[in-house]
């Protein structure tokens, strides 16, 4: 069987398992993909040096290689925080208002990926499979065909992948994609990022496209394109959730809500996840129900994120005002109805959350798949089960949201429907939550991490070539 080479920006080193709230979702899926078949996983190891040398830091664990590499500063600066995450992620989820065009950016992104290339191309072997992942590393496959592989390589996007019109916004838009048509399978999260892409070979590079096969023929070489849903760990959050620190992390929060409704939210601190949106539409449910106050406490935690970029410095003073102005004017001696988290937390925590919080509000602007959902409903318990409030922007309302079957769905640039969500699923009954929760489980059951690296790699491995 082949190895499997995984390359990714940053790589989840695998000594770190033995630790408290040892790796679950994609790391471990990852890592088990590894240990199975052999092979290692390539990336930035997340350190900085003043110049860059190429130097690779190669560790052998638990049945798992890794390798890294530092980058320069400068690299770091115009990779990582400037094309990566000032103009590609708010790109890719439609923020252009937020997308930074500078060419700089652009000259770091193909340096680094043009280091990334020169240092991974000596770690694979003949038959390996790679597997290069998401937005940090569009041309890496460019790349390294450049250097004579001919190995299979597939890509994963875990981001959603902007619509045409918002896409030719970007300079050298055509060329970036050109450099990933040379990846032998490229995955997207939904078909409507799937179908996006399409839209895009066909119409700016004039491609031969077959939306049912996902077939992409351009200038002689064919790629394939199809969604994979991402899921996530089962029976590593299973575990999580049976473990004393998840017990005490729920009876703990149900301690502290004099009685009330516990909603909560779990997002990184990020302009995608919609937070100033969701704090206004829980501002409009009091302002509506201002009776409600002692019924219901919304917890948000937010781990900081990219704290170099500027756009998220704002985000933060933005919902830390927000919050205070609610607060301010609902709060009573005994009472605070928004309470905002700016930490993170271990996932045994977060399942001890999750199952205590009788409402789940996971509203982002746009999301490539958003795995709190699912996580939010692996937790419940099925006798007495939470209601999960789903942005239809998110991926995973593709999968959990239906009719009245499954999440509630909102538009979460709307505050009067956040606000009639919330009043809905503060009201629902038992037999419709439960009718619910069971609609969604059976999916993020079965259609868990496990299953999507394995459809991932036998469809590579089996993928036609031209």
């Amino acid at each position: 069987m082949s190895r499997l080479v995984i390359i990714s920006n940053r790589v989840a080193v695998p000594k770190a398992r033995g630790a408290a709230g040892a790796q679950g979702g994609l790391a471990g899926a990852l890592n088990s993909a590894l240990k199975k078949n052999g092979g290692i996983w390539f990336g930035w190891s997340g350190g900085e040096v003043e110049e860059f040398s190429g130097q690779i830091d190669i560790q052998r664990s638990d049945g798992v290689t890794t390798a890294t590499m530092d980058l320069a500063t400068q690299d770091v600066e115009e990779y990582y925080n400037g094309y990566a995450n000032s103009t590609l992620w708010p790109l890719f989820h439609y923020r252009i208002d937020l997308t930074e065009y500078e060419n700089e950016f652009g000259k770091g992104y193909e340096r680094v990926n043009e280091r990334f290339a020169e240092a991974a191309t000596p770690l694979i072997e003949e038959d390996d499979l790679v597997w290069v992942h998401d937005y940090h590393l569009l041309p890496l496959g460019e790349r390294l065909r450049s250097r004579g592989l001919a190995n299979r390589i597939g890509f994963f996007l875990h981001t959603p992948w902007p619509p045409t019109r918002l896409f030719v916004s970007l300079p050298w838009h055509e060329r970036l994609v050109r450099t990933m048509l040379e990846y032998d399978l490229i995955g997207f999260q939904t078909d409507p990022w799937l179908d996006s892409f399409l839209h895009y070979c066909r119409k700016e590079l004039d491609a031969e496209v077959d939306e049912e096969t996902g077939r992409i023929v351009f200038e002689g070489r064919t790629t394939y394109a199809r969604a994979y849903p991402i899921g996530i760990d089962w029976d590593h959050v299973q575990a999580q959730c049976a473990t004393q620190e998840a017990q005490k992390a729920g009876e703990r929060l149900l301690a502290s809500t004099r009685h009330r409704t516990a909603m909560i939210g779990v997002d990184r601190l990020d302009y995608s996840k919609g937070l100033p949106e969701r704090i206004d539409g829980i501002g409009r449910f009091f302002d509506q129900n201002p009776d409600r106050v002692r019924d219901l406490v919304y917890i948000q935690i937010a781990p900081p994120s990219r704290e170099d970029v500027e756009s998220y410095q704002k985000i933060r003073h933005e919902l830390e005002q927000k919050t205070g102005q609610i607060n301010g004017a609902r709060s009573e001696v005994d009472i605070v109805p928004i309470r905002y988290v700016n930490k993170g937390h271990s996932l045994a925590e977060l399942c001890g959350f999750y199952r205590a919080s009788k409402i789940g509000l996971v509203t982002p602007l746009r999301d490539g798949m958003n795995l709190v959902a699912k996580e939010y409903v692996a937790a419940q318990d099925p006798d007495d089960p939470g209601v999960l409030i789903l942005s239809r922007f998110a991926g995973a309302a593709e999968q959990l949201g239906c009719d009245d079957e499954g999440a509630v769905l909102v538009n979460p640039h709307s505050r009067d429907d956040l606000s009639r969500a919330i009043r809905t699923a503060l009201d629902m009954p038992l037999e419709e939550r439960k009718r619910r929760y069971e609609a969604m489980v059976k999916t993020v059951r079965e259609d868990n991490i496990a299953q999507w690296t394995a459809n991932f790699t036998a469809d590579l491995a089996q993928v036609e070539r031209d």
